[in-house]
Parts: C-alpha cells; sequence; structure tokens
C-alpha cells in the first residue's frame, strides 16, 4: 500500500486561533488558471471574494509568495488562504485547563462551545480559544464533544502523537463517564445496558435507531433521585452521534434541554445560554500512548437543572 505524500507546512500563520485553509489542485481538470479552479471551488463565496483575495496578494503558494491572478493552473499544486470570517456571539462562560505537559492538555469545556471550527463556529471553539490563551499553534483535539455538551475534552499538543491518541478513542481504550439530568418519574427499570442501530445520516439534525446488528451501546444507571428528577451516570462503550442522548430518549426520559430529542424544538436565538442541555462529560481515564502514566481526570461542574431546576426551568 503506497503512502500518501504529506502536506507542506502552512507558510500561512495562525489568525485568532484559526488555520488558513488549504486547497490542492486536483490532478485532472480543464481550468486555465488557479484563480479560475478557485472561482469554481469557492463558488459559494462568489467570485469578487475570490478576486479580492488575489488582488490583495492573500492567496499564497507553499512557498509563501502570493499566486498572481493569471497564474496557470497546476496539476497537484497547494494555495493556502485566511477564510473571512462571519461575526460570532462570542460563549460567555470560561474553559478551564485541568491538565497541560508536553503532549496533552486535558480541558473542562463549557456548554455552547464547539469543540473545533465547523460550520458558523470558529472562532468561538475550544480549540481556537486553546490556542490563543497557551500560545500553542500546534494543538489539535483528539475527539470531538458536541457543542451542547459540557465537560472533558482531550487536545494533543504534537502533530507527529496525535495519531497515537486519536487510536485510544477509536479501539475503545478510553473510560468515558457522562452524567445527565432527565425525568425519572416513572423511572425505567435501572440499570440498563442499551444496545441497538444507530444511523446518522449527512443534513438531518437527528440520529435514529434502526433495526440490525447494534453498533451503539450505554449502561445507564440511576445515581440521584429529587423530586421528579433523575441524576443519571452513562457509560457509553461505542461513540456515535447522539448517542447518549438517542438511547436516554428511547428510555422515556429525554435529557432536559434537549432540542432535538424527542423532538426538534424551535431555533433558540442567537445568544440565549439560558437553558443548556444537561449532559456533562464527567469522567475521562486512560493509559497515555506515549508516557505510559495512567490518566484519570474528572470535571468540576455542576448541571444547572440539579441544583436549581425551579431557577433552571423558569427561564
Amino acid at each position: 500500500m503506497r503512502r500518501r505524500t504529506p502536506p507542506p507546512p502552512s507558510p500561512l500563520p495562525q489568525l485568532d486561533g484559526v488555520d488558513p485553509v488549504r486547497v490542492r489542485l486536483p490532478a485532472t481538470g480543464s481550468w486555465a488558471t488557479v484563480r479560475e479552479y478557485l472561482v469554481e471551488r469557492l463558488s459559494g463565496a462568489g467570485a469578487g471574494r475570490v478576486e479580492a483575495l488575489f488582488d490583495a496578494g492573500l492567496v499564497v503558494g507553499a512557498d509563501g509568495r502570493p499566486v498572481a491572478p493569471d497564474a496557470p493552473y497546476a496539476p497537484g499544486m497547494f494555495v493556502w488562504f485566511h477564510r473571512e470570517l462571519a461575526p460570532e456571539v462570542p460563549v460567555p462562560f470560561a474553559i478551564e485547563v485541568l491538565y497541560r505537559d508536553e503532549h496533552i492538555v486535558v480541558a473542562d469545556k463549557p456548554h455552547f462551545l464547539a469543540t473545533t471550527p465547523r460550520g458558523s463556529h470558529i472562532t468561538e471553539t475550544a480549540l481556537a480559544r486553546l490556542r490563543r490563551d497557551l500560545g500553542i499553534q500546534t494543538l489539535t483535539a483528539a475527539h470531538r464533544l458536541d457543542r451542547l455538551t459540557a465537560g472533558l475534552v482531550l487536545f494533543t499538543v504534537r502533530p507527529a502523537e496525535r495519531g497515537a491518541y486519536q487510536t485510544l478513542f477509536r479501539d475503545r481504550r478510553v473510560r468515558k463517564v457522562y452524567e445527565a439530568i432527565a425525568p425519572c418519574d416513572p423511572a425505567p427499570e435501572l440499570p440498563v445496558t442499551v444496545r441497538s442501530r444507530i444511523v446518522k445520516e449527512r443534513g438531518v439534525l437527528t440520529a435514529r435507531e434502526v433495526p440490525g446488528e447494534p453498533n451503539a451501546v450505554s449502561r445507564i444507571e440511576l445515581a440521584g433521585q429529587r423530586g421528579g428528577l433523575g441524576r443519571y451516570r452513562l457509560v457509553p462503550a461505542t461513540g456515535q452521534t447522539h448517542q447518549l442522548r438517542v438511547h436516554m430518549n428511547a428510555l422515556g426520559v429525554p435529557i432536559l434541554g434537549d432540542p432535538l430529542y424527542p423532538r426538534i424544538a424551535a431555533p433558540v436565538p442567537a445568544g440565549d445560554f439560558r437553558r443548556p442541555l444537561q449532559l456533562l462529560a464527567r469522567e475521562l481515564e486512560f493509559t497515555d500512548p506515549v508516557t505510559g502514566a495512567e490518566h484519570r481526570f474528572r470535571s468540576g461542574r455542576t448541571l444547572a437543572a440539579w441544583t436549581s431546576y425551579d431557577a433552571w426551568a423558569a427561564v
């Protein structure tokens, strides 16, 4: 099996913790110039935006020099530029760094903060914030946590070691424990291990259970009860999209504040942070694949509906 040649390093620095866009020109095509290809590739941004990038010398090649607007198309060529970022509503909650060494950073992420840049969330992400705050441009996420979920996220410092930490999650050698607040009156018979097949289709907001070989396994326990609420301990053995939210909903106890399950709620206005999803990545435990150290981390966050349900429900 032939190994892929890694791309050359970026000639552009990060801006506000965000990497530049890297584009590789296809091996075959009928474009006459680099500009012509980018106009087609970035059709959503408009030809005028592409022209402006070239006019300002903001599209560069591997040597860091601006690519001329009439530069001939060169199959396999790499170019870089910084995208024009739309204003984002700041997430008014801090991200806590629980641990840092020369290999990893473990952070305690707040609700509403995406893990990595995606869609309309670019600078207001855990990765961009930590790169800015810690001054580590090479920082990358070893896994992802939903934007609406709070709790522990593992980041890697050295690009050459990222694969080793990602493999921990792929091979299910990371023990993850979540906490959730949901109704418990009436409560399902617990503890229980839920096994089902979950699919998440591109462009569809929700995941769903379908017949077939299970690909999602969750252990669900009741850790506490207060009135009609339960504090649940959730231990996923797999990592399907929305797995815990789908399994809790299937048990008849959807997680409080969930905008997708059991039904899709009306969109929340940008900047409304009053009713976070009551789901927290509480514990993360693994053997460091680089140092051999045994790591166990615990989030110090609390779920608002458990500590003050009346206040949480009133907003």
